[in-house]
């Protein structure tokens, strides 16, 4: 689910511009899950594009005061997520803390860093949702603290969670969708290359 089809075409242009995002049709990528894809999105590149990066925070930090008013916490999934959630939660004036996806095996042992109040309204910052295993790990975690997590927003997300099924609303600023159009309104990709990636989205089991 995305907040806004505007706010996503706008997300999906940066994302291309920046080449945080590189499309294979005919060469596909290998995710570290050994999966083969022919998208591959890297959203650290946003940090080096002050700019781009600024719009980007903005809309996030629009959304969240909009949609999530109760939060009294963000919590960024490490590692990909760590500087976009510090950004965004200092753009609110609010405490941030970051999840691993597991925890330590020396020093505090620690899962969560940072101090995390018990009874928090916390929402979670994903730079990108693929499979949904570290969010989920990470919201476990945090509810495990005994605080609630209120939501799940991530900047891009291949849509392969079925969000009627998670019991925490899970809403990002562009989708893979969105990305397909917008790279093939502005040529970047042709029809047929269009329908490879449209097609892959369809097929693949996560």
């Amino acid at each position: 689910m995305i907040f806004n089809n505007r706010h996503a075409e706008t997300i999906a242009e940066i994302l291309l511009n920046i080449n945080a995002v590189k499309l294979q049709p005919y060469n596909f990528f290998t995710w570290s899950s050994g999966k083969k894809s022919p998208i591959y999105c890297d959203n650290r590149v946003i940090l080096s594009h002050p700019h781009e990066r600024m719009i980007i925070y903005n809309l996030l930090s629009q959304h969240i005061k909009s949609e999530f008013q109760s939060i009294n916490y963000i919590a960024g999934v490490a590692t990909g997520a760590i500087a976009h959630g510090m950004i965004i939660a200092s753009k609110l004036n609010l405490p941030f803390i970051y999840v691993r996806e597991k925890a330590k095996k020396h020093g505090r042992k620690n899962q969560i860093e940072g101090h995390l109040s018990k009874k928090s309204n916390v929402l979670v910052i994903e730079d990108l949702i693929s499979t949904g295993k570290s969010s989920m790990n990470a919201i476990q975690a945090i509810e495990e603290q005994e605080s609630k997590v209120h939501g799940l927003i991530s900047i891009f997300t291949y849509d392969f969670i079925d969000i009627k099924k998670m019991k925490t609303p899970c809403i990002s600023l562009c989708d893979y969708p969105t990305l397909i159009k917008v790279a093939k309104k502005k040529k970047l990709i042709t029809k047929e290359e269009a329908e490879i990636l449209s097609d892959w989205k369809k097929e693949i089991v996560i």
